[in-house]
Order: C-alpha cells, then sequence, then structure tokens
C-alpha cells in the first residue's frame, strides 16, 4: 500500500481522502488534543472494520462502551500513529524520532507522500479583514517551513500541501514566493491551482489552494482532476435527519430512507448510527432574525443583510461591516456556501432552511456540508468539534485529489 504522514492534520478530512482511497498512514501530526482523539477514534473504525468487529465501533457511538474500552479494542501500533505535537523549530528533532520509530515499527523504509496545510487563519481574508496588519506579525503565517523540514527529512515521492485562496494574495504575494523558492531549495517543483470542492461532488461552495510537488528528477505531474456533474441539491444532505427545536436532539434517523446522494457518495449506509444532530441553544430574539431570513430566502430569494433587519432586532453598532452575519444554508441551490470555522462561536451564518425549526445548523449537518460520513465521529465538545469541521478539508475532496495520485504512484 502507498503510506503517507499528514501534518496539521486536524480532524482528518485529507487523511479519511486517502485512507478511503487504499493509503495507508504511517503518522498523523496534530497539537490540538481533541482532533487527536478524533483521529484516534476513526483509526478505530477503519480497524475493527479490517477485522469485521465493527460491533464494537456502534457499541461506543450508542454509549455502551466508553472512549476508553474502545481504544483498548485496538492495537497501540495503530493508535500511536496519532501524534499529539506542537511543531516548531525546536521540537523537530523530537518529532522526527517519534516518526523515525514508527517507521521502524511499520517496516517502512520510503516515505510515499506527505499531505497537510499548515492553519490558515494567517493567510485567510477573512483573518486579515479581522486583524488587519497585525496579520503580518502572526506566526502561523511561517508554519510552511516546518512542513519543508519534514520534506527534506523523508524526501516523500510527492506531496499535496493545502491552503486558503488568499494565500495567493497574502502580504501582496511575498508569502507564495517564498514557499515556491523554499520548495526549490528542498529539491521539489511544485505546480498549484485553485480547486473547488463543488467540483468533487461536495455539495458546497468551497475553493482551496492545492499544491503538489513532486522531485525535480521524476517524471510525476499535477493531475488533470475530472468534474464530477452534480445533479443534486442541498436538501438531499438534510431531508432523512429528524426535525429539532434550538437547543434539543436527536439519535435516530426520521426515515430509513435516505438521497441517492448520500448513497451514492457514502456519506450515509443503511447500517449507520445517527450521532451528532444536536442544535445549540439560541435566545428569542435571534430566533425571530432566522425566521425572518429564512423567509426572506424562500419568499424572494434574497439573502437579508443586518441593515434590513428592524432596529429593535438590531444590537450590534457596526451597521457598515459584517453586514450579511446571518445567512440561511439555502436547500435549494445545488451547493452551501463555504463551511468555517467561525460555526463554532455562533451558528448565525449557517441557519438551518426549515423556518419551523428556525435553528443553526447540527454538527452532524455540517459535518455533511463538508462531506464527512455519518459513521465518522468528532470527538470533544460541540464547539470543538464545530471548529474540526470547519477547519477540515472535505474528505470527497481528497478523495478526488488521492484518487489520481494514486494512479501515478502505482506506476
Amino acid at each position: 500500500m502507498i503510506n503517507y504522514i499528514d501534518l496539521f492534520a486536524g480532524a482528518g478530512g485529507l487523511s479519511e481522502g486517502f485512507t478511503a482511497t487504499g493509503f495507508l498512514p504511517i503518522a498523523h501530526v496534530e497539537m490540538n488534543k481533541e482532533a487527536c482523539n478524533t483521529l484516534r477514534t476513526r483509526a478505530c473504525y477503519y480497524y475493527l472494520k479490517s477485522v469485521d468487529k465493527l460491533k464494537i465501533y456502534k457499541k461506543y457511538l450508542t454509549g455502551k462502551i466508553t472512549r476508553d474500552d474502545l481504544y483498548s479494542t485496538v492495537p497501540d501500533d495503530i493508535l500511536n500513529t496519532i501524534i499529539n505535537f506542537t511543531m516548531s523549530e525546536s521540537s523537530m528533532p523530537k518529532l522526527f524520532s517519534i516518526i523515525d520509530n514508527l517507521l521502524k515499527k511499520q517496516e517502512k523504509k520510503q516515505v510515499d507522500l506527505l499531505v497537510g496545510g499548515p492553519p490558515c487563519q494567517a493567510y485567510s481574508l477573512v483573518g486579515r479583514a479581522v486583524k488587519g496588519s497585525d496579520m503580518a506579525n502572526d506566526s502561523r503565517n511561517y508554519l510552511y517551513k516546518l512542513y519543508i523540514k519534514v520534506l527534506r527529512k523523508y524526501r516523500p515521492k510527492m506531496f499535496v500541501f493545502e491552503n486558503v485562496p488568499g494565500l495567493l494574495t497574502a502580504s501582496k504575494g511575498k508569502y507564495l514566493y517564498d514557499m515556491e523558492r523554499a520548495f526549490k531549495r528542498a529539491g521539489y517543483q511544485i505546480q498549484y491551482k485553485i480547486l473547488n470542492a463543488e467540483d468533487f461532488g461536495v455539495l458546497q461552495k468551497r475553493h482551496r489552494v492545492i499544491i503538489i510537488g513532486w522531485p525535480n528528477d521524476s517524471s510525476y505531474y499535477y493531475p488533470e482532476f475530472k468534474k464530477v456533474k452534480n445533479r443534486f441539491h442541498v436538501s438531499d444532505l438534510f431531508f432523512d435527519l429528524p426535525a429539532i427545536q434550538a437547543g434539543s436532539k436527536a439519535s435516530s434517523y426520521r426515515v430509513g430512507r435516505f438521497s441517492n446522494y448520500l448513497s451514492e457518495t457514502g456519506i450515509r449506509k443503511p447500517s449507520d448510527i445517527l450521532t451528532w444532530h444536536v442544535a445549540r441553544p439560541i435566545i428569542s430574539r435571534d430566533r425571530v432574525i432566522y425566521q425572518q431570513v429564512i423567509k426572506a430566502w424562500e419568499e424572494n430569494g434574497k439573502r437579508l443583510k443586518y441593515t434590513d433587519l428592524p432596529l429593535d432586532l438590531c444590537t450590534h453598532k457596526n451597521r457598515k461591516a459584517f453586514l450579511d452575519r446571518f445567512k440561511v444554508v439555502a436547500d435549494n441551490l445545488p451547493a452551501s456556501h463555504t463551511m468555517m470555522a467561525h460555526i463554532s462561536k455562533d451558528g448565525h451564518y449557517f441557519i438551518h432552511p426549515d423556518i419551523n425549526q428556525a435553528r443553526s445548523i447540527t454538527v452532524r449537518e455540517a459535518a455533511r456540508i463538508q462531506s464527512f460520513p455519518d459513521d465518522y465521529f468528532f470527538e470533544g465538545a460541540r464547539t470543538s468539534a464545530f471548529t474540526q469541521i470547519g477547519n477540515a478539508v472535505p474528505p470527497l475532496m481528497a478523495k478526488g485529489i488521492a484518487f489520481e495520485l494514486k494512479k501515478q504512484l502505482e506506476e
């Protein structure tokens, strides 16, 4: 099997796509403890599936056993591939020692692929809009240098570096220019494109810069990704989930039947167990706003601006910036607007389209928008789960990238 290392792994969106395509993870490196537990739980899923013991995993999802009970059923060598580690200039030797030990135990002499992308807030347009010039001093601007240290150390056949489109314009293109030079000095040539997750079958408009690189003396190349023709709508993500009110939850599906989209993508399977269909509570004023936002879209296809709301509903003094702070996830469109980690702070930008529910979307609904399968369980509190989802690469997008790279690496 083709192996890979995932840096800045987060909740594992990239890894899910590559693992599902038949790649073997050597290591996932992630600094957030709860995201690491999400990765461990997913590793348990894949191991138990391989030994035909998924009943154990389902016992965990239904609360019949604890997480420790689940982890005890899986070999340590599997769980140890998830490294809870903060990468820095001074800590890299220790990380290399950990990965070297994993390679030795796995009897691997070559790393085939390196994937990942450092936290993107420092390059994002939103981050720059909020923090302005402060972003110039953000240490996250230079995490790519640590990625390149790993590249130099293990010399993979190819690498995938993912980030936000703002990378191309941040500091007037200086960061991208510096990256290109650094990759070249490391012995790799690169090509990059802005890819849209929607073109990979994700029901979401999500643009990402995907840099792919390979050694100067190799014949690898940036693949052409065939666009998936979408014949679905966002409503195909939601209709099998039970209606719930803000502050409530449900642990079983509304109906056994589910959309062709969920079936064809593997997001839901007949044997799945519903988890994380939990809606955050909201105050009565926000519920009224949500209803008005949904009504405006239903009746006129209009996105209400903050200044369109009655004055008695407006509590923010700033009425000139971020006027689209309330936004419905329109289920009559072929793709949702971009899922962001800000959903962890409030759900105003991701309002459920049903006016009778008038709530923000649940963790499971957010996960489906990102194309995570229903059997993917996110560890930690709701805020952490939303952050993990919002920061992730959609697994379907990752799967499409993995499929094309696999063709080259198997030649």
